[in-house]
């Protein structure tokens, strides 16, 4: 699955998947600085389950590690994720 970086405006961001014109699936960010201060992820229901939230959490980071950026967790679904996986822990914002 690929996802499209998308500039928002007012210094937000998104990657995007999309499907025949439908956006499905996005994690949505605002840059404040260096940092990305991750605040929405949305996974259509009929793609839940399959991880594609953590596929784009996956992109956002690698995204952030490219560009020497840190994250910030604000949407539930990101807290949820840096508690529970280790390999978010060079991104996390201190």
């Amino acid at each position: 699955m690929e996802f499209e970086l998308k500039e928002l405006g007012s210094d937000g961001y998104a990657f995007v998947h999309e499907e025949n014109g439908k956006r499905d699936a996005e994690i949505t960010w605002t840059m404040m600085g260096d940092v990305m201060v991750m605040d929405h992820t949305f996974v259509d229901p009929s793609l839940r389950g399959g991880g594609v939230a953590k596929k784009l959490l996956d992109r956002a980071a690698d995204y952030a590690r490219e560009n020497n950026y840190k994250m910030e967790a604000v949407c539930s679904y990101v807290v949820t994720a840096f508690g529970r996986y280790d390999e978010y822990e060079d991104v996390k914002a201190k």
